[in-house]
Order: structure tokens, then sequence, then C-alpha cells
């Protein structure tokens, strides 16, 4: 019983350890947003951190339009960062789950 209790604890702390550096590696996967007319591009991190914004000179004029844009693509890009890194670090949190019948379950 303590062995596998051990054991079970050991390959907790291993995907403690897994999660953590899923998490370091995510700071560096960068992902594009471009508004649908390509005017605007938002780059930003996996960890949901935006890193750069591009915006064609033509929203400068019309502050409105270019706060939309904003809006629209950086809530696209903040969506499409969190759909990247729940998959990645759900994918190593049910790797590292001990063999408890009906867990599985709860990951579909």
């Amino acid at each position: 019983m303590f062995g596998d209790l051990m054991g079970m604890m050991g390959k907790l702390k291993e995907t403690q350890e897994k999660v953590k550096a899923t998490k370091e590696r995510l700071n560096h996967v960068l992902l594009d947003e471009n508004s649908s007319d390509g005017m605007l591009k938002v780059s930003i991190t996996a960890n949901r951190t935006i890193k750069n914004i591009e915006i064609d000179e033509s929203l400068l004029a019309d502050k409105d339009q270019l706060e939309n844009y904003l809006v629209l693509t950086i809530n696209k890009a903040i969506e499409r960062a969190t759909d990247v890194n729940e998959a990645e670090l759900g994918a190593v949190a049910k790797e590292g789950m001990p063999n408890i019948p009906g867990v599985d379950s709860l990951f579909k």
C-alpha cells in the first residue's frame, strides 16, 4: 500500500515539474493574430502576454476604428493563446495522473 502511495506521490511531483517546465516553454510560443483585413497584427505568447502590436498607418486617423480593431483582434489572440495553453497543460496533467478508475472520463 505504502509503495503505491509513494509511487503516486513521486509521479505527482514529476507531473508538477513537467507542468512548470511546460508553462516556461509556453512563454516562448509566439502566436500571431491578424484583423480580418490584415490592418492590425497582435503577437502574443501562449501564456497570454502580448509581445507586439503592428498597426497600419491608415488606422491612426480614426480613434474609434482603431479601438474597435484592438479590442477584436486582442480578444481573438487571447482566445487562441488560451486554447493552446489549456491543451498543452491539460495534456501534461493528464499524462501525470495516477491510474485511478473513472478519472479518465474527467479529461474527455
